[in-house]
């Protein structure tokens, strides 16, 4: 499916820049094609003088987009390196090529649930078709920074604030998926985007701080009752076990002693068998 679509924005550029090439390199008329021979006699005739007028150079990562009395000549841009224009008649941009990335400032949003947080992102493309970014759009660079504040909007407009703190990749990939879409016959490709900062109210940070602290309370709660359960079992069978064997409650009782004796403590409990005190108490 990703490989389908991108086939065919290939192929709508590639309309597009069919469309944008017929239009502009039809023909000069007997006017233009006058000027033309005209400039190359001119630069035939000072020849010597015109020749740093007529070779240019683009680096490697910039692409040069020919305009011959404002008409494109090629179907595709020149360079890199040095190429030859006639100096009266054609004119050049040129288009940088290169990853440019920038940031989203932060964007007031209201989110699906009636939350207003600020949104803050960063973006990164390049011109994949300088004939289109050129032609088609006045500034590639400007719009796409305008394109993507909007497209931030829109995008978590649709969104609750659980999905925009937990969904954050696959809102970067919506986001990028419809800045490419859009930006497609302006020659640019939106290579990544990347939500920075999620910022809250101070309210609403103090309401979801006071709902984790009183969970991780509720928890502890339950955590604490249930080993008050399982320590009344355990002494319960501990009871059951004594109740069958008398001498065990005495052994119980040197145990506690040698307890309280290891601890150095002033204070000794010496305990005495129940018989023995009910054998006082009978008297």
């Amino acid at each position: 499916m990703e490989m389908e679509n991108q086939m065919e924005s290939q192929r709508r550029r590639q309309d597009g820049k069919d469309v944008l090439i017929s239009e502009g390199t039809g023909s000069l008329g007997c006017v233009g094609w006058f000027i033309v021979f005209l400039s190359g006699l001119f630069m035939f005739l000072l020849f010597p003088f015109t020749i740093w007028f007529c070779f240019k150079t683009v680096q490697e990562y910039e692409r040069a987009v020919i305009f011959r009395l404002g008409r494109i000549t090629d179907r595709k841009p020149k360079g890199p390196g040095i190429f030859f224009i006639l100096p009266c008649t054609d004119s050049l941009v040129k288009v940088d090529l290169r990853t440019v990335s920038f940031d989203i400032p932060p964007q007031e949003i209201l989110t699906k649930d009636s939350v207003t947080v600020s949104v803050d992102g960063v973006v990164y493309f390049r011109v994949s078709d300088p004939i289109a970014s050129v032609a088609n759009v006045s500034n590639a660079d400007f719009s796409t920074r305008l394109l993507a504040q909007t497209t931030l909007r829109n995008v978590l407009g649709t969104k609750n604030l659980a999905e925009l703190l937990s969904d954050r990749e696959g809102i970067a990939h919506s986001m990028q998926s419809n800045l490419d879409e859009a930006t497609d016959n302006w020659g640019i490709k939106v290579e990544r985007v990347e939500i920075k900062d999620v910022k809250l109210p101070f309210q609403l940070q103090r309401a979801m701080a006071a709902e984790a602290e009183a969970a991780r309370e509720a928890r502890a709660k339950v955590i604490a009752a249930e080993g008050e359960m399982n320590a009344s079992r355990a002494l319960k069978e501990a009871s059951l076990v004594i109740a069958e064997s008398p001498s065990a409650l005495q052994l119980r009782y040197l145990q506690t002693l040698n307890t309280i004796a290891a601890e150095k403590n002033s204070t000794i409990i010496f305990p005495l068998p129940m018989d023995v005190i009910s054998h006082f108490m009978r008297k």
